[in-house]
């Protein structure tokens, strides 16, 4: 792996290069879409993406963990995570089956 990360400076640059807004309107268009995003997934929606995936926010109860370093058992109080699941597709191109870089088919 390379160990890179993406940033929003990144995706948006990258809107502006592939959309052709100004480098402040795609700023403000990425930033409209994950701002919807965050929202939605707030509101337990769940935010599907075609190609590339879907996420989803799912509730955990209230459960019993242990300290590892104490072997003192703590209980672990119910929360809500974000959970990701990747399209076929994203996983194909992951696992390199798809060669094509800008997803063309």
């Amino acid at each position: 792996m390379s160990g890179q990360t993406i940033t929003r400076s990144q995706l948006s640059e990258a809107v502006y290069q592939e959309v052709g807004l100004s480098r402040n309107e795609s700023a403000d268009l990425l930033e409209s879409v994950l701002q919807e995003m965050s929202l939605a997934l707030a509101r337990g929606e769940t935010v599907k993406i075609s190609s590339f995936g879907s996420f989803s926010v799912r509730e955990k109860g209230q459960r019993i963990g242990r300290n590892p370093k104490t072997g003192e058992e703590v209980p672990i109080m119910p929360r809500k995570v974000l959970v990701f699941r990747p399209s076929q597709l994203l996983k194909s191109r992951i696992n390199k089956e798809d060669h094509d870089p800008h997803g063309s088919e």
